[in-house]
């Protein structure tokens, strides 16, 4: 390499300093052939058990047996600017987290074998431009020994403002194969066992809860749910018009309107 020194006595004698010589590419050595691996007889890799891919999926089906809704979606309200959970959820890394030691454990793998996907232009609440993202997806699951069981259809779906509304589509997709392929319950109490008083929750008037009763929209389950939440409050005998302009309690309204849309059960 030439020195400053040097280069600067070669520009003042108009000398033009030689150019330096093209590195050399050396090839690395050849990589040594990787040595033979006992899985067998490697506590870290057991070998597991070569049983038919139904009793494997079993296994692990066994292994895992809960996945509680531990994952919170948060939301800012608009007025106060603090943050509050809207609901409970179990993402995408509780069922790897479940699923992953167990399919290890026993042998099974769980691979996309096709995959059909769909997009369109759609915006949020909030008028942001967003993209939709469809994705089904066709999932082979092989056991110890090869075999397979029948091909499993899972769907996804997300909404998204970037470029990662297909890996959340294909997420969701995943999810929803182990835990409904699984029938992985989340270990939350059913919610009969519990009964909460909310006193601090403003009553409902006669008309809202007339005007829910005749939407059609409103469900039978729903119509059930007024029901008792009206003999909670000791609402069912208040009269409101009803549809026809007719006074009517809200006990005969709510009852004739579940009776036309469950065909007249009771």
């Amino acid at each position: 390499m030439t020195s400053l020194s040097e280069r600067a006595e070669m520009a003042a004698t108009g000398e033009q300093p030689s150019a330096p010589a093209a590195a050399q590419y050396i090839a690395p050595p050849a990589g040594e052939p990787l040595p033979d691996f006992d899985f067998a007889g490697n506590p870290d890799y057991p070998t597991p058990d070569m049983v038919p891919v139904h009793i494997a999926w079993l296994r692990v089906r066994h292994d895992v047996r809960s996945v509680a809704k531990d994952d919170k979606h948060e939301e800012t309200n608009r007025d106060t600017g603090r943050k509050f959970v809207k609901y409970h959820f179990r993402g995408i890394e509780a069922a790897l987290n479940a699923f992953g030691p167990a399919t290890l454990r026993h042998g099974v793998t769980v691979m996309a074998v096709d995959m059909t996907t769909s997009y369109r232009d759609t915006t949020s609440s909030r008028n942001s431009k967003m993209r939709e993202a469809t994705i089904l997806t066709t999932w082979q699951i092989m056991g110890p020994r090869g075999d397979s069981l029948p091909l499993l259809k899972s769907a996804g779906e997300s909404l998204d403002s970037g470029d990662k509304g297909t890996a959340k589509a294909q997420s969701l997709a995943l999810r929803a194969l182990l835990f409904n392929t699984g029938m992985i319950p989340t270990g939350d109490p059913e919610p009969e066992t519990e009964h909460v008083e909310r006193g601090e929750a403003p009553q409902r008037s006669a008309n809202d809860y007339r005007n829910e009763i005749v939407d059609p929209k409103t469900t039978p389950g729903r119509l059930e749910q007024i029901s008792y939440e009206l003999k909670s409050a000791r609402m069912l005998h208040v009269k409101v018009s009803n549809e026809n302009g007719d006074e009517e309690t809200l006990d005969d309204l709510g009852m004739r309107h579940y009776k036309e849309r469950t065909g007249g059960g009771a």
